[in-house]
């Protein structure tokens, strides 16, 4: 009789186990168990100091992916340095373009050709100096390819609005400038030492004239980064 009993404990024993096995598994695939993601490539030229695997990919503030490797290559070709940033994409985050997500292995392709898809690295917190790459849309920003992963689609990245602000310190004409400015200032000298009051008035308004376009131009130049800036500290704070 004990062993009638014995062999009825197991057997419930064993069904117990395995009904929880199969709870455990459909939970599980609600998650990350069954989770598709795609695997993507990006590389970036300067510094990514803050991004780590596991950093979040956001679109729009919205995190559909993560960074899941990060190393440094060399491209013979132009003697430079790249770093490749591998990072996948969750499909079911796109609700209204899931299916076609899924469907078409070339949908972020088409993205990336047809509407300025690019990635770019954002601050993720200020305290702690964490990046974290944002996707979205840059039809204005050419698609500069890399292409030394071919086994990843990949998405080209454009700088950050330091890394703009800096090319745009830099591609102004300085010395051009600076020569521009001491020549009308020593020229307004001359008049002012002279004894002609009319010339001198109209030199110092020429003068005047001048320096306020000098610093409208300097000033469209480097405002459109600036906003870009300040939108990407307000984002790091929100």
């Amino acid at each position: 009789m004990s062993t009638k009993v014995n062999k009825t404990a197991i057997g419930a024993f064993v069904l117990g186990a395995i009904a929880l096995l199969v709870a455990g598994v459909l939970v599980l695939g609600a998650g990350k168990f069954f989770k598709k993601e795609f695997v993507y490539v990006t590389y970036f030229d300067g510094s990514v100091k803050g991004l780590n695997v596991g950093s979040p990919v956001t679109f729009r503030g919205v995190k559909v992916g993560s960074v899941t490797d990060i190393s440094i290559i060399a491209d013979p070709a132009k003697r430079e340095l790249k770093i490749p940033v591998i990072f996948t994409l969750e499909p079911e985050k796109f609700v209204g373009t899931r299916a076609e997500f899924r469907r078409d292995s070339k949908f972020v392709q088409k993205a990336v050709e047809t509407m300025g898809l690019r990635t770019q690295l954002v601050t993720q917190s200020f305290v702690t100096g964490q990046l974290m790459m944002a996707l979205d849309f840059f039809p204005d920003k050419p698609a500069n390819y890399v292409g030394l992963y071919k086994e990843y689609t990949e998405i080209p990245s454009i700088p950050t609005p330091l890394e703009q602000l800096q090319k745009t310190l830099e591609d102004l004409p300085f010395k051009e400038i600076v020569e521009n400015l001491n020549h009308t200032l020593a020229g307004v000298e001359r008049l002012v030492n002279s004894v002609d009051a009319k010339k001198t008035t109209e030199a110092i308004e020429s003068a005047f004239k001048d320096t306020q376009a000098l610093v409208q131009n300097i000033n469209s130049k480097i405002a459109p980064v600036a906003d870009n800036i300040a939108q990407a500290a307000r984002s790091a704070d929100a």
